[in-house]
């Protein structure tokens, strides 16, 4: 005669102690649950970097095995904003024995070392303390942010069950948090603030405020170049409504089409902003590209062409092959958000081609891709679909995280005298 005992009997103590705590953590508010995977992302960041700080060998900005302070606020770009913070931009651009510009702070922009500076002034925390701080509490703000995007978006797809579609946007967070170049998201750069804007902006426009979205756009007009293909964005958003009343489905009011129409030009407007003030600055209108044709290979700011330099550069004898994966890609991203609605397709289809025609491939890319969150949230849908989701997620979450170790150990540490820029 065989005896079946009663669930609680036959569960480990252990068991019933993992059970018992993840029913509470079910029970705690979305942004209770946002801030304990965000943050527990950042402390697997923050051993990352500790550990890896330890065979930083001694370079321009560092002395050898550097503090996580040194390490997360004064390497790379970093000490670029700190002169910023400091200093204050040049007035003139710094030319070379060729009479070519040479490298300078006028190539990056001042939203983000301007609150740093604020920080350091009201705590008298230095730099390297302030700004890697400044920057993890944005990047926890922009994960709030991302988490009730991705919700609207999940919200759209018919086809999508109950459980894919309340899971996603926490498992978006995780998935980006844990992708190799979300480290940046707690060292002094810009990336968080981005993240945040570029997110509020979303939101906002999914949730019609048009009016509320306008100062955020401006906002990360100041903190990277990527206003002008938010308005890709916002035009998608704005057919959208106007194809949806013609077909009787929703009103597009005259009120709601102007002010779709100046959230679109305050976008465009926004992406000329800091190349219109660092010309002012300078004293002469092309100073911007001037200054960022110092970082080219080619020495001048040119589109579409750098792809097929770099592309030649790493396959002489397939390089086409390579464009074309690197296209294909890009539409296989386009196509993968195009369920969460018009705004996100818009906004990763209009980055993804201001990526293609202005900016010279390099490592930096992999940085350049957290601002495609929505694509994490398409591998969320994805991964919260298959038959063994809490085996493929787990998969994901280690690839991520192994993404980090390679990310913070070959690119973000410098073996002197060159490296690979992050």
């Amino acid at each position: 005669m065989s005896t079946t005992l009663p669930a609680a009997v036959r569960t480990p103590p252990e068991g019933r102690l993992v059970a018992r705590l993840a029913a509470r953590a079910a029970a705690w508010p979305w942004w209770a649950k946002v801030l304990a995977v965000y943050l527990g992302t950042r402390a697997v960041s923050a051993v990352i970097l500790g550990v890896v700080a330890r065979s930083q060998a001694e370079n321009l900005w560092t002395s050898a095995s550097p503090s996580y302070a040194d390490f997360t606020g004064l390497m790379w770009d970093s000490d670029w904003y700190r002169q910023i913070a400091e200093d204050g931009y040049p007035t003139e651009l710094p030319l070379g024995a060729d009479g070519r510009v040479q490298q300078n702070a006028l190539a990056f922009f001042p939203l983000f070392p301007s609150l740093a500076r604020l920080v350091m002034g009201i705590t008298g925390l230095p730099w390297h303390v302030a700004a890697p701080t400044v920057a993890l509490v944005l990047g926890t703000a922009a994960a709030l942010v991302v988490h009730q995007v991705m919700a609207e978006a999940v919200a759209m797809p018919t086809w999508l069950d109950d459980r894919a579609r309340a899971g996603a946007p926490l498992v978006t967070v995780a998935l980006l948090g844990l992708w190799g170049a979300t480290t940046v998201l707690q060292v002094a750069y810009t990336e968080s603030l981005a993240l945040l804007l570029l997110a509020t902006a979303l939101l906002l426009l999914i949730r019609r405020e048009y009016a509320s979205a306008i100062p955020v756009v401006v906002g990360l007009g100041l903190t990277r170049a990527v206003a002008m293909p938010f308005a890709v964005a916002v035009v998608a958003h704005g057919v959208t409504r106007w194809g949806e009343e013609r077909r009787g489905g929703g009103d597009f009011a005259v009120r709601d089409r102007v002010a779709v129409g100046l959230l679109a030009v305050t976008s465009v407007a926004a992406g000329l902003l800091w190349p219109i003030v660092a010309g002012l600055l300078a004293g002469r209108p092309d100073a911007y590209t001037l200054t960022q044709g110092a970082w080219r290979g080619r020495g001048s700011v040119v589109p579409v062409l750098p792809w097929v330099d770099v592309a030649r550069w790493w396959a002489p004898g397939w390089w086409v092959l390579l464009l074309g994966a690197v296209l294909v890609l890009a539409v296989g991203a386009v196509l993968a958000v195009r369920p969460f609605g018009a705004e996100l397709t818009g906004w990763i289809a209009g980055y993804f081609a201001y990526l293609l025609a202005v900016i010279e491939p390099g490592t930096s890319v992999l940085r350049f891709l957290l601002l495609a969150f929505p694509v994490a949230g398409a591998a969320a849908v994805w991964v919260l679909r298959v038959r063994r989701r809490t085996l493929a997620l787990t998969v994901l979450l280690l690839v991520g995280m192994a993404t980090q170790v390679a990310w913070v150990w070959c690119i973000w540490r410098l073996t002197p005298p060159t490296g690979w820029p992050p």
